[in-house]
């Protein structure tokens, strides 16, 4: 798949078949995020690549808008570490960039996914933490969920051209 067209026909997926994604998929997937942009290049992220399904289900439990997860194969937590970010709040920045880049990578491999939001929620974030385990200097970010597409998905006009600006507002 060409890159722009990759951009442009991205969607977020919710219903996944039961088809296995091998393993060496997920972690190219993962590798891409390592791929993304960070401030200074100091790379502040972790992440947990999760197949057991009764983590699963605790993060459903946890997280209200998550349900896709009891059909995916995969999912991939994205995690900020705070004494590896160029500054305050940088980590934030740097893991959306880390997490755009698995949804893209995924989406050309044909893997259908989803971006499930952690920050800035804090009650959500505490409970991945306590779940996981995670050190006091590591933040959740997001969640992606990962399965091979049950749905097709109309292609939206986004484009707005009243909100593109020249030289000034």
């Amino acid at each position: 798949m060409e890159l722009y067209e990759g951009l442009i026909t991205r969607r977020s997926i919710r219903a996944y078949k039961p088809d296995k994604i091998e393993y060496r998929e997920v972690e190219d997937i993962v590798k891409a995020g390592m791929y993304a942009p960070s401030a200074v290049n100091c790379q502040p992220w972790h992440f947990i690549i999760i197949d057991d399904w009764e983590i699963f289900r605790k993060i459903m439990d946890l997280h209200p808008y998550s349900k896709m997860l009891k059909d995916a194969q995969y999912a991939v937590l994205v995690l900020g570490d705070e004494k590896l970010q160029h500054g305050p709040g940088y980590w934030i920045v740097d893991c959306a960039a880390a997490t755009q880049n698995m949804l893209l990578a995924a989406h050309s491999r044909g893997i259908g996914s989803v971006w499930v939001g952690l920050h800035p929620r804090e009650q959500r974030k505490q409970g991945i933490k306590e779940l996981f385990n995670l050190p006091q200097h590591i933040q959740p970010f997001s969640i992606i969920s990962l399965g091979y597409p049950d749905e097709k998905k109309k292609q939206p006009d986004r484009f707005k051209k009243d909100r593109i600006h020249y030289n000034q507002w």
